[in-house]
Order: structure tokens, then sequence, then C-alpha cells
């Protein structure tokens, strides 16, 4: 019985830590080095992620300055982050790409929670779902004469109060990334 809560337990740990790494690339006003956690970079034929090519720091809160461990890299780091969906214009000196973080329009930081909102929203679908798995789960274990109806109402309300944690913490996940969104 306690397999069953621990498993969905965990499930619904990776489910957060799933939301937290989407609103990651989630572009605010901020400089952020996660922006480019998605980005990879043709290195010698290989696709390899942007910070195992170049190391990426935040001089100032609206800067990015990546500089390549290899100069030759530069073009195709620059390429690499031009075609990607952040929409920045990064411009080079041919030693470091410069990353000009521009201030978001109203309408931009409302698109950006709206999205925020629906990740948010999958994610609590996701810990629902979950919670179902649990209870179809002991319904089974029930059925098979493995656990008592007790021990079935027990583990179900440990579900319920789990997946209310878990729904909470979606939402706490989400308050932040708004308030992150929202700033000027």
């Amino acid at each position: 019985m306690h397999s069953v809560t621990s498993a969905s337990e965990e499930r619904m740990k990776k489910t957060v830590a799933s939301l937290k790494d989407g609103f990651a690339s989630l572009r605010t006003g901020r400089a952020s080095a996660s922006l480019f956690d998605k980005i990879k970079v043709d290195y010698y034929g290989d696709k390899s992620p942007l910070n195992q090519v170049a190391n990426i720091s935040i001089p100032e809160a609206r800067l990015i300055v990546i500089q390549p461990w290899d100069k030759a890299l530069i073009g195709e780091i620059e390429k690499a982050i031009r075609s990607s969906e952040l929409s920045l214009n990064p411009s080079n000196d041919g030693k470091v790409i410069r990353i000009s973080i521009p201030p978001l329009t109203e309408e931009r930081r409302k698109e950006l929670v709206k999205l925020a909102k629906n990740q948010a929203e999958q994610s609590r679908v996701s810990v629902r779902n979950i919670r179902r798995d649990g209870n179809d789960e002991l319904k089974k274990l029930l059925k098979d004469a493995s656990i008592t109806e007790d021990d079935e109402t027990k583990a179900s309300d440990e579900l319920q109060k789990l997946t209310d944690s878990y729904i909470s913490k979606v939402n706490q996940v989400l308050d932040e990334k708004e308030k992150e969104i929202m700033e000027i």
C-alpha cells in the first residue's frame, strides 16, 4: 500500500520539477543563464548544450555575455541563438557574444503569463492523473485481497493529501513565475 503512495509521490515530484524546468526557459525581462538551457550548438558535428561550450555570465540585470571556450564557435552560437524561439539579437566582437535583454512589452508579459498558466494547468492535470492511477492501483489491490478496505481508505486519503499538496506546489511555482514575468 505504501508503495502505491510513495510511487505516486515520486511521480508528482517529477511533475513539479518538470514544470520548474519548463518555466526556466520562459523569458522574463531579466537576464538569466537558464534561458539558454535548451539551446544546442553544432560543435564539430555534435549538437552540444550551449553551457558546455561556453561560459554564460550576467554582468548586469539586462545583459548576458557568452564567452565560447573555442573562438571558432562564435558564429555557430550566434546562429543557434538567432534561430531559437527566444527572439534575442546577439552581437559579437570576435571574442564574446553580448545579448541585451529588452524589457518585455505589457502585451508580451501577458502572453507569457498565459503560457505559464497553461503549463501549470497541464501539471495540475498530471498530478490528478497520478492520483487516479494510484487509486486504481489501490482498488486492484483491494479486489485481489492484498489489502483491507481500511488500508485502501487510508491510502486513498493519503493520496488525496499528496495531490492537494502538489497542486499547491504547482500554484506556488506559477505565482513566483508570474511575479517574475510581470515585474518591470
